[in-house]
């Protein structure tokens, strides 16, 4: 499953919104009807998880921490606290609660951007923060896509 694209779009006063045809089209073909959002952990914005997804990054991280081990535990509550299960109404949208609205600092205007296999959900404003400019983002794939190539 892959998300592609930068689409902008509106909440209403309520906080809902439509999530992008094009990416309910990869959920539909994925059999994928359930999504999970929480907060970024580097950045000011949402991300959406399909299910699967979830679940998968979720079974890596249980594998790497312990039932014993204090600060672990803490840190999957926290990481599990903060996300909420959602799902799409008939009309292909579904509600932001206040709180994460806040944390993201979305008003109104938020920009989706696919992120290979989640989806994340930018205040409009803030879609500058997360890309580099054209040169650096030049240079960084290039050295990127040169780590470990094999020489000869």
């Amino acid at each position: 499953m892959r998300f592609l694209g930068n689409i902008e779009a509106k909440t209403d006063a309520k906080g809902r919104v439509f999530l992008p045809a094009t990416f309910r089209k990869v959920l539909q073909a994925a059999g994928d009807e359930v999504l999970v959002m929480r907060k970024d952990v580097h950045q000011k914005c949402l991300v959406l998880y399909p299910e699967s997804t979830w679940n998968r990054r979720m079974d890596a991280l249980l594998e790497r921490i312990s039932e014993w081990d204090d600060m672990g535990q803490q840190v999957l509550r926290q990481y599990v606290s903060e996300a909420e299960v959602l799902t799409l109404d008939g009309n292909g949208r579904f509600l932001i609660p206040k709180r994460y609205l806040q944390m993201a600092e979305i008003e109104q205007s938020v920009r989706f951007i696919g992120m290979n296999d989640a989806i994340e959900i930018w205040a409009t404003e803030k879609t500058s923060e997360p890309f580099l400019s054209q040169e650096e983002f030049s240079q960084k794939l290039k050295q990127i896509m040169n780590s470990g190539v094999k020489e000869g």
